[in-house]
C-alpha cells in the first residue's frame, strides 16, 4: 500500500499531458499510470490538472534582517498558496546580507525554522568579496548574484566592470552560475539625475530614466564578460523583447546563458503602471504592450528560460510617495502560476508542459537540484493540482504574504490552485495552509 494516491487527473511531464494516478511514498513518486494500488491517502483529482510544484528561482525573503519587509514564515505560505514548493533566496535585503559562509549559515538556520517549502541559497557577488567565494560554494550556493546597477541598498553594492570580471572567472573555476540585474549604471544614474533636477519625479519620468537600451547595453556587457571567462551567466529578470534578443544571439556563439523573465513583464504594460501605482513599481521596469508582446513571442518560440516573481516587498510605508522615491519591488510570489495560466494558457495557447518547463523542471535543471522540477518516478513529490476551469478575482484576504499589497490585486485568473504537496505532505488545502513539517535547504550538483 502506498503512502498516497492521486486518482483522477491529468498529469502534467515533459512528454505531454496524460489522464494518469499518481502513487507516492516516502516523499517521492513510486508510480505513474492507471489502476495503481491502494493509498493509506486518498486525493480524488476528477477535473484537475497535476503539475510540478513551482520552483521560484528568484525571490525576496529578507531574513534575517528584515522580516519586516517579507519573512520566511509568510512568504513560504504564499509561495505554497500559490502552487510552489521551492523558493530560491536572493543574498538581499537580509541584513547582513548573503556574502559569505557565515551570513549563509545564518540564513540557512532562519529559514528552516520558519519556511514550510523547500529552500536553495544564493550567494552575493560584490566589491571585496572574491575570497568569499569558495566557502559560498562549498555552504550550498545555487550561484552568485551581481547587480550592474546601484542595488538601492549600500551594504550590497554594485559590481564594477572588474569586480564582474572576477568575479565570473571564480564562478566558473567553482561551477557555479552568475546571476546579474543588467542594467547600466552610469546612464541609469545619471537619468535620473537629470529627471529628479528637473523636478520631474511622477511615474513617466522613471520609466524613463531606466530604458530599454540601458537593459541591452548591460547584458551584452555581461555576455562578453562570460564568454571571455567561460561563466554560465544567468539573466535575471529580462524585461524587453530586445534584451532577450541579445542574450540568444550570444547563446548562438557558445556563451553558456539562461534567460530568466518574470510574471509581472508579461502582465502589465505601462499604462497599467500608471493606473496601479507604487505597487507596480520595479526595476527594470514594466514596459509598453510591444515590449510586453516581444517577451510572450519569446516564451512562445522557446527561446526563454525560466519565470520567476522577482518577489520583493517593502512595508506599506515604504512603497508610498512620489514614485522616484518610493521602493521599487513587486509582491508577487503568489500569482506566478496564475499569470502564467491566465495570460499564457488560456489567453495564448501556451501549452501546460511548457508552461511546467519555465515553472519548475528548467529552473531545476539550469541550478542543479537533483530530484525536483517533474513528475516522474523517483522524483520529490513535489505537485500544483490546478482547477483550470476554477476562476479568481485576487482580493487582500487571498494574499498570505506579509503586507497584503500586489499590483495583480483585483485581476481575474482563470486557473484555481486547490492543493500544493511538499515531499508527499499537502501544506496547501483549499484555500487553507497545512503544512506539519518546515522545508529543508536544498545543495546543487556541481
Amino acid at each position: 500500500m502506498f503512502d498516497t494516491v492521486i486518482r483522477g487527473g491529468h498529469t502534467v511531464t515533459a512528454n505531454g499531458v496524460t489522464q494518469a494516478d499518481v502513487a507516492i511514498e516516502d516523499g517521492r513518486i513510486a508510480a505513474v499510470g492507471l489502476a495503481l494500488g491502494s493509498g493509506k491517502e486518498e486525493i480524488d483529482a476528477q477535473g484537475l490538472h497535476l503539475l510540478p510544484g513551482v520552483i521560484d528561482a528568484h525571490l525576496h525573503f529578507n531574513e534575517p534582517g528584515r522580516a519586516d519587509w517579507e519573512g520566511a514564515a509568510t512568504g513560504s505560505r504564499a509561495l505554497a498558496a500559490g502552487g510552489g514548493t521551492v523558493f530560491f533566496d536572493m543574498p538581499l535585503n537580509s541584513t547582513p546580507c548573503t556574502t559569505n559562509a557565515a551570513e549563509f549559515e545564518r540564513k540557512r538556520v532562519a529559514l528552516a525554522a520558519a519556511s514550510i517549502t523547500d529552500f536553495g541559497l544564493w550567494g552575493g557577488l560584490i566589491p571585496g568579496n572574491l575570497a568569499d567565494m569558495a566557502e559560498l560554494a562549498a555552504a550550498g550556493a545555487i550561484g552568485f548574484k551581481a547587480f550592474m546597477s546601484n542595488s538601492g541598498l549600500p551594504e550590497f553594492p554594485r559590481a564594477d566592470d572588474a569586480t564582474l570580471l572576477d568575479g565570473m572567472a571564480e564562478a566558473a573555476r567553482l561551477g557555479l552560475p552568475v546571476g546579474v540585474h543588467a542594467e547600466g549604471e552610469e546612464l541609469t544614474r545619471e537619468l535620473s539625475q537629470r529627471m529628479l533636477a528637473a523636478g520631474r519625479t511622477g511615474v513617466r519620468d522613471f520609466l524613463e530614466s531606466r530604458p530599454v537600451m540601458a537593459e541591452v547595453e548591460a547584458i551584452s556587457r555581461a555576455v562578453l564578460f562570460a564568454g571571455e571567462t567561460k561563466a554560465r551567466l544567468h539573466i535575471v529578470h529580462i524585461s524587453s523583447g530586445r534584451g532577450v534578443a541579445v542574450a540568444v544571439e550570444a547563446r548562438s556563439r557558445g556563451v553558456d546563458v539562461s534567460i530568466e523573465t518574470c510574471p509581472h513583464y508579461l502582465f502589465f504594460t505601462t499604462e497599467d503602471v500608471e493606473r496601479i501605482g507604487v505597487a507596480a513599481k520595479c526595476a527594470p521596469p514594466i514596459r509598453d504592450a510591444h515590449e510586453r508582446d516581444e517577451l510572450w513571442n519569446a516564451v512562445l518560440d522557446g527561446w526563454l528560460d525560466l519565470v520567476a516573481s522577482d518577489h520583493s516587498p517593502a512595508p506599506i510605508e515604504q512603497k508610498s510617495g512620489d514614485f522616484f522615491h518610493a521602493w521599487g519591488g513587486i509582491a508577487g510570489v503568489q500569482s506566478t502560476l496564475a499569470v502564467m495560466l491566465e495570460a499564457g494558457y488560456h489567453a495564448r495557447g501556451l501549452p501546460l508542459e511548457r508552461i511546467a518547463s519555465l515553472l519548475a523542471t528548467r529552473p531545476a535543471e539550469r541550478f542543479g537540484i537533483p530530484a525536483k522540477g517533474s513528475i516522474a518516478l523517483g522524483m520529490d513529490a513535489d505537485l500544483a493540482l490546478v482547477n483550470l476551469a476554477g476562476v479568481t478575482k485576487l482580493e487582500p484576504e487571498h494574499l498570505f504574504q506579509r503586507h497584503r499589497m500586489s499590483p495583480y490585486l483585483g485581476s481575474t485568473f482563470r486557473g484555481t490552485i486547490t492543493r500544493t504537496i511538499r515531499r508527499g505532505e499537502s501544506i496547501f488545502t483549499g484555500g487553507v495552509i497545512t503544512a506539519k513539517t518546515q522545508g529543508k535547504l536544498l545543495k546543487c550538483n556541481r
